[in-house]
């Protein structure tokens, strides 16, 4: 028996089509197989003929894995490299667990768990032995020696936003500076 990541048929929460068809104007149009072009390439199993490969053997689960909600389980392999951790994991289990990657909001939040994450590691930064350098790691110092303004200029391009990088990388970093110090004045009294 041939197992597949996504499993088709009737499944709990989903809308009847008759439902759906009231709902959004134009829903099912292709359901119709005469109006579908791509009818005749149409696998039943979702396995062409011919095939000589085997769904592979399932990677163990350790802990709880982020699934799409469109799919009935995870796909056979995965990675573990990177586990959810913090609140960075919290946001990005949510999204999986509660949106559909149909909406905006599943890859907002994934976005908006991704930023949480970088702001987590610019402060872990300042309070290192060797904090970030954004001079250097962001490529300001070779803007304005490698000829950045000059290579912008006359020829096209659309990346306007040269006047608004300095600003958008160093001032997280100032704005952080400028809480840590506070912090540490009120502590020390």
């Amino acid at each position: 028996m041939t197992k597949v990541p996504y499993v088709s048929g009737p499944r709990a929460g989903i809308p009847s089509p008759d439902e759906l068809r009231a709902r959004i104007p134009g829903w099912g149009a292709d359901l119709d197989p005469a109006d579908r072009p791509s009818v005749p390439q149409e696998l039943d199993d979702g396995r062409p003929d011919g095939v000589a490969w085997d769904f592979p053997e399932e990677q163990v689960t350790t802990s709880a894995r982020e699934r799409s909600i469109e799919h009935a389980r995870l796909t056979p392999v995965f990675g573990t490299v990177a586990p959810l951790t913090g609140l960075p994991g919290a946001v990005r289990r949510r999204a999986y667990s509660r949106y559909s990657e149909a909406r905006a909001a599943h890859w907002l939040l994934l976005l908006g768990a991704d930023r949480i994450e970088s702001k987590q590691h610019l402060v872990r930064s300042m309070f290192s032995r060797r904090p970030d350098n954004p001079v250097e790691e962001t490529g300001i110092r070779s803007e304005l020696t490698g000829h950045g303004i000059a290579s912008r200029r006359g020829h096209g391009r659309v990346d306007r936003h040269q006047v608004l990088d300095p600003v958008i990388v160093s001032l997280p970093a100032i704005l952080a500076g400028w809480a840590a110090v506070r912090t540490w004045r009120r502590v020390r009294g």
